[in-house]
């Protein structure tokens, strides 16, 4: 396989990785004005330490990555996008938005092309192509840069703040939410369970340490040899290594061959039968979709523990389609006896807030948008 292969392959598996964040994030807020949830404008500090003004709620979003438009897909939020990559293009109606990748990685001119409010950059965009960042920026253009994702809990924190950056506060706040719930439930039917070693695989590449995919693995259910092996970050990983570490569970993409060389063969996972293929957009983009991995991991390795995950979230589903279920029946009630109480008093023209008509209507319409936003579960 040549260089430039590899490396491509590498960017599409680390999409979003490769520049360490500020010590944190600072968002401010000047003069706003309120857009659901969210407030504009709004400031960010990205990745390489540059303040980033978001004027007005974008309408027109660029993501120069497969993992940042799975992001905007998961919110709900496709619609606001006109450009990808063309690593995005499994997303359903991808293919009719903008491509703005080229020959040489990012197109400029495309992207500037489509008039965008936001492009949404991975750092290993911006590591391979800082100069093309500066183009745009110069262009006037709103350009955010996001730090290496390493753990699930970093790709929900991602995904809440991308959801704030593109005026979809609520939705952003409710899928990182559910992302949370889930690793907690996993981490809850886990307790106590024996954990093999297990070992992603790809291109005769790894998963090491300080990865998300090494916490997808590890949320799953498996040890991340690799990461017990010293290795660091995604790296290559020799055969020797591979027979010393004897993995009980190999992890590979869909789109990568399954290691068939004699030391493999050698492994215990190999013996068994123990290989756990998982579809790339979930097991190698920090995006939503990540937790589906880790689900897959802990079906094939612990099925037992898995049935108890399911319960755990479909009781918490319940709970909290109870919790609405009373907020609307509430909200109802008020609706009614607002109603009641002006048929008493027969007062069509008050004036004071308190005796307003309809008063109690909208409070019933603002708690069924409020159910419709929460309905919406994996």
């Amino acid at each position: 396989m040549n260089r430039q292969l590899v490396v491509a392959l590498l960017v599409f598996a680390t999409a979003f990785a490769g520049v360490p964040a500020p010590a944190a994030a600072a968002v401010e807020q000047a003069a706003p004005h309120q857009t659901g949830a969210c407030t504009f404008p709004v400031t960010v500090t990205d990745a390489t330490g540059t303040d980033v003004t978001i004027a007005e709620d974008p309408e027109r979003v660029v993501t120069t990555n497969p993992s940042a438009a799975q992001t905007m897909w998961e919110l709900g939020a496709r619609d606001e996008v006109v450009g990808v990559s063309q690593y995005a293009m499994y997303l359903d109606g991808a293919a009719e938005k903008g491509n703005v990748s080229g020959s040489g990685g990012l197109n400029v001119e495309a992207v500037i092309g489509l008039e965008p409010d936001l492009v949404l950059v991975p750092n290993s965009s911006y590591n391979a192509e800082p100069d093309r960042i500066g183009q745009l920026r110069s262009a006037d253009i709103s350009v955010v840069v996001f730090e290496s994702g390493k753990s699930l809990d970093a790709v929900a924190d991602k995904t809440e703040r991308v959801g704030r950056m593109t005026g979809n506060c609520e939705a952003g706040a409710e899928r990182a939410g559910e992302m949370r719930e889930s690793i907690e439930h996993m981490r809850q039917a886990l307790d106590g369970a024996e954990r093999p070693v297990g070992l992603n695989s790809f291109f005769g590449y790894t998963s090491g340490s300080e990865t998300f995919i090494s916490d997808i693995m590890t949320t799953g259910g498996l040890r991340n040899g690799a990461a017990e092996a010293n290795l660091t970050g995604f790296a290559q990983i020799n055969e020797e290594l591979v027979v010393q570490m004897n993995p009980e569970y190999i992890v590979v993409p869909d789109h990568a061959p399954v290691p068939s060389t004699p030391a493999y063969n050698s492994t215990t996972a190999m013996q068994e039968g123990n290989v756990i293929v998982i579809e790339a957009h979930k097991l190698q983009q920090p995006a939503p979709r990540a937790i589906e991995a880790s689900e897959a991991i802990l079906e094939a390795v612990h099925p037992d523990a898995y049935e108890r995950y399911r319960q755990l979230e479909t009781e918490s589903a319940t709970d909290s389609e109870s919790t609405e279920t009373a907020t609307a029946t509430t909200a109802t009630a008020t609706e009614t006896d607002a109603t009641e109480a002006t048929a008493t008093t027969g007062s069509s023209e008050s004036t004071t807030e308190g005796d307003a008509p309809g008063f109690g209507v909208v409070a019933g319409l603002a708690a069924v948008g409020a159910v419709a936003l929460l309905a919406r579960r994996r």
